[in-house]
């Protein structure tokens, strides 16, 4: 590449950070993150960040870097040598680094680490010499070649072995067998010269499988592993997390290179990852895992269980073990200081990584942590109600998906308490979750691809292991711990898991499970995960749904409420849906549907009267059955006028074309023919009639009223005569009736006119002087959005049915599209379904434009959706941006919606005027929140 003096790499120690916090786009998180902590006085080992530049420079130029890059990363190093007081390289005191990767958003085991780069056959002499610990020495050198020869070796140079075969895994076994050899149960039961002989095991194991030797160049050890983080970040693992998180593939990931600290020197020194705050519950304490003598790879890796850091943390599973705060009393309470100096900082909850070395204690990276959608809640309350973050930046806490995911079941507590249990392990991620085990991560993919719901097994996940996790019902492992990479993982995600049930034996070659008492597990049997409590039962036990009920999910909402300026509202029709929707916040009915009351339990009896109206020949058999059909049709609205009690119910008049209401098998039609007093023959002529090359675009909804107004009269009268009841009983309505599939202000003139005389009759009849009410239209013909400004002068509101207009729209049948969209997306023909979120592009110009026309017509018409993107959080972002009132959804996602208007209130600056900023630290300013959603 040509040479420029672009700035490529950024320094960072006590005194001399060059970046900060606010440059994650740049430095990545880690990187960031690295350089604020040494602002704030945090003791951080020294390094500097190769920037997300590089990466893309990288991938642009054919995997070529910048010219000048390398003079960079030469001047930084040799900063870190002369504060550290070591060389890289050097044989008698030499200088060692980690290279860590670092996104700007989080991707938590998903690239690649190598720690203790510069070690090799004649430096580890030097490290011996230098700390007087061989030991310590030659177990830092066998961890590098072990990382080094997968990662940069293998990985990097895109070797894919079978499974089990990849050199780790056969350095791994080596080790293993000298354990056995040895009589050694850990790790660290291996002496100096048991790691001295592995050493010379290792490398000719390198050199069998992989046809190359370690390399002894420190320099080459440097660029080769930098290089190797930068592929990792186009890596399958890293491609597939990127996918289901939403991450572009653009942003690239910066590289770290920093001075390395020990936590494996002895008994003084030690490693862990805490949080502080308890990320499965969301608790306000202190919350880690430790391991002394290890390094940090040891703890999420799930290859040794980790101690818990301090007593609180203990539970029935490790309350044998010895934690920080009263081994090494000292340096907890050191650390116990850093962690609530940084989450004061930060304002949010923090994810540290940190190594103890011979008694001195070191932070190695900071950031904002994974939690579960219980934690998030919490968390998100109690620091809005405690003052340390406003209301705008708590509603930014939790994301749509984790709202969803509280409303997910758990297992049945009067199932549970009779249940076989089969072992138990740490609870990781919370709720309940039943299916087949499968022993793989291809497997998950694979079953999940044919419907199935499957649990998978580990001996401990990998990073590999990423799809099958996100295939899978819930993950169990054997091994790790409340920061291993299974927990980790699940936990961002929400997804039921357990990890270190210790007492089940995982066979993977084998494809079994055997649990303490002996029984034996195949691939494909049930099973059962409690991941609030850690218990694994045998079989399929019922789930329950539970979420409403929470505390903090009502009050979490409320906060939503305080700055949301999009109104939200349901689609219900039945009283019990209609409940439903008002126990979830819903502020009305957006989508009253009066077809539904045609289906479902109960219908039998409105539905005989409405086929009887339907095939009806002349307008005095229609007007006979439409006055049996009345009283149902009332009826039915009187039920959900009083539960709503006041709040706007809109009232769909009727949608569909008829011919989907008859009968059109032989037994069906005798019944109709009995009923009526029709012949069967006659029967089959009129339903014949009925028929329609294009129902969809056919006789329906505003073109039956104006065909057969005798309808349109029986519903408007029904919902008039509903209103007028519960008026006169004292209690509250608010009606919108709501005229489909209109094209032209005359249409919508003319069922006014039905309408106007209905409603003088019926106050007439009830001695009322009003009956609150609207009138407007649902907007779903491209034709009604351009003639949209005229539509207005009829109108008191319109609501978009975006199903329809996006059918109409893009010509696409919504009954017929999964038979292409799925190639259409994987092709990137198109980003999303368009009937699951809203065609912003092409579809949202019509939304936009009828909202302005109408509006330069009536400035105060009140406009709403209610198509099934109404819940969809890109969807109601889109909706707050085009000055709509209120979106409406499925009552079970009114929490959704709700939570989405506030985020998209905070995004584009425009809250509620009572909203509340509470801490007043500014932490909730727009450009910040896009910085979050950024990656922050």
């Amino acid at each position: 590449m040509e040479s420029s003096d672009k700035k490529y790499v950024y320094f960072f120690a006590k005194d001399q950070a060059e970046g900060r916090a606010q440059m994650k786009n740049l430095l990545g998180g880690k990187g960031a993150n690295l350089a604020e902590m040494t602002h704030i006085g945090i003791p951080v080992p020294p390094g500097f960040t190769l920037t997300t530049e590089v990466c893309t420079a990288y991938y642009d130029t054919n995997r070529q870097y910048p010219d000048n890059l390398a003079g960079q990363v030469d001047e930084n190093l040799l900063k870190m040598e002369e504060l550290m007081g070591a060389k890289f390289g050097d044989a008698d005191n030499p200088l060692l680094v980690s290279i860590r990767s670092g996104a700007r958003q989080s991707m938590p085991g998903m690239m690649e680490t190598i720690l203790n780069v510069g070690l090799n056959d004649i430096t580890v002499e030097g490290l011996i010499n230098k700390t007087n610990n061989p030991r310590f020495a030659y177990d830092a050198y066998r961890r590098l070649i072990q990382m080094y020869s997968d990662v940069v070796m293998e990985k990097s140079a895109g070797i894919e072995p079978e499974e089990g075969q990849g050199i780790r895994n056969q350095l791994e076994r080596a080790m293993h067998t000298m354990k056995e050899q040895k009589g050694y149960t850990s790790d660290t039961d291996l002496t100096a010269e048991d790691l001295k002989e592995l050493l010379d095991i290792y490398k000719t194991t390198v050199q069998r499988v992989l046809g190359k030797t370690f390399p002894q160049k420190a320099k080459e050890q440097l660029w080769g592993s930098i290089s190797a983080v930068f592929q990792s970040w186009n890596g399958k693992r890293a491609i597939a997390y990127r996918e289901i998180e939403g991450i572009p593939g653009e942003w690239g990931t910066a590289v770290n290179v920093q001075a390395m600290a020990y936590g494996n020197m002895g008994e003084t020194s030690a490693t862990g990852v805490a949080f502080t705050r308890n990320p499965a519950t969301g608790e306000n304490a202190f919350f880690g895992e430790w391991l002394i003598n290890a390094q940090g790879e040891d703890v999420v890796a799930g290859t040794r269980t980790p101690n818990p850091i301090n007593e609180a943390g203990k539970s029935e599973f490790n309350q044998h073990l010895a934690s920080l705060e009263t081994n090494m009393p000292e340096l907890y309470r050191e650390l116990d200081g850093y962690q609530k100096k940084l989450e004061n900082h930060y304002k949010d909850m923090q994810d540290l990584e940190f190594t103890i070395q011979e008694g001195t204690l070191y932070l190695l990276q900071t950031r904002t942590g994974k939690r579960t959608a219980n934690a998030a809640l919490r968390m998100a309350v109690e620091m809005y109600e405690s003052g340390k973050i406003d209301d705008r930046t708590a509603v930014t806490r939790v994301t749509p998906e984790q709202l969803d995911i509280l409303l997910h079941p758990i297992v049945d507590p009067e199932a549970e308490a009779t249940a076989e249990q089969l072992g138990k392990g740490l609870p990781a991620g919370p709720g309940g979750a039943t299916g087949q085990i499968v022993f793989t991560a291809q497997e998950a993919v694979n079953w999940a691809e044919e419907g199935k719901h499957v649990i998978l097994v580990r001996e401990e996940t990998n990073p590999e292991d990423v799809s099958g996790m996100r295939a899978a019902q819930a993950v169990l492992t054997a091994r790790g711990g409340m920061t291993s990479h299974a927990a980790l993982v699940a936990r961002g995600w929400g997804k039921c898991c357990i990890v270190g049930a210790g007492n089940l034996k995982i066979d993977a070659g084998n494809k079994t499970m055997t649990t303490a008492g002996g029984k034996i597990l195949k691939e494909g049997d049930f099973v059962t995960l409690n991941g609030t409590k850690g218990y694994v039962y045998d079989g399929q036990l019922p789930l329950v749904k539970v979420g409403e009920g929470n505390v903090y999910f009502q009050k979490f909402l409320a906060i939503c409420d305080q700055v949301r300026t999009l109104g939200v509202r349901a689609n219900a029709e039945t009283p019990a849906d209609s409940l439903k929707a008002v126990s979830f916040g819903a502020e009305g009915i957006g989508l009253f549907r009066t077809e539904h009351m045609f289906y479902g339990e109960g219908s039998e009896e409105p539905l005989s009267k409405l086929r009887k109206m339907i095939v009806s020949k002349t307008l005095e058999e229609r007007r006979v059955a439409l006055d049996e059909l009345f009283p149902y049709v009332k009826n039915d609205l009187k039920k959900t006028f009083e539960v709503m009690a006041g709040r706007p119910v809109t009232i769909r008049l009727l949608d569909p074309p008829l011919h989907e209401f008859v009968p059109h098998n032989q037994e069906g039609q005798q019944s109709l023919a009995d009923d009526s007093g029709i012949p069967l023959a006659e029967i089959k002529a009129r339903i014949d009639s009925l028929r329609e090359s294009n129902p969809m675009m056919g006789h329906r909804g505003v073109r039956l009223g104006i065909t057969y107004p005798e309808i349109a009269e029986t519903q408007i009268r029904a919902i008039f005569e509903a209103a007028a009841e519960l008026l006169k009983e004292n209690k509250k309505v608010s009606p919108e009736i709501m005229i489909p599939v209109t094209a032209a202000q005359s249409e919508l003139a003319h069922q006014k006119k039905i309408i106007s005389r209905v409603y003088s009759e019926v106050l007439q009849k009830h001695g009322l002087n009003e009956i609150p009410h609207l009138v407007g239209t649902m907007i779903e013909i491209p034709r009604a959005c351009l003639m949209a400004h005229k539509m207005a002068e009829e109108s008191d509101f319109f609501s978009f049915g975006t199903n329809d207009l996006t059918q109409m729209g893009f010509g696409f049948s919504r009954d017929d599209v999964v038979g292409f969209m799925g190639d259409y997306i994987e092709q990137g023909l198109i980003a999303a379904d368009p009937f699951q979120t809203i065609d912003q592009e092409g579809i949202g110009q019509l939304i936009e434009m009828t909202v302005k026309k109408g509006r330069k017509t009536k400035s105060d018409l009140k406009i709403g959706i209610c198509g099934e993107q109404g819940g969809d959080p890109d969807s109601v972002d889109f909706c707050h941006r085009a000055g709509l009132n209120y979106v409406s959804c499925s009552p079970f996602r009114v929490p959704i919606a709700r939570l989405s208007a506030a985020q998209a209130a905070v995004r584009h600056g425009t809250f509620k005027a009572e909203s509340n900023p509470g801490c007043g630290c500014g932490c909730a300013k727009v450009e910040e929140i896009r910085e979050a959603e950024a990656g922050a």
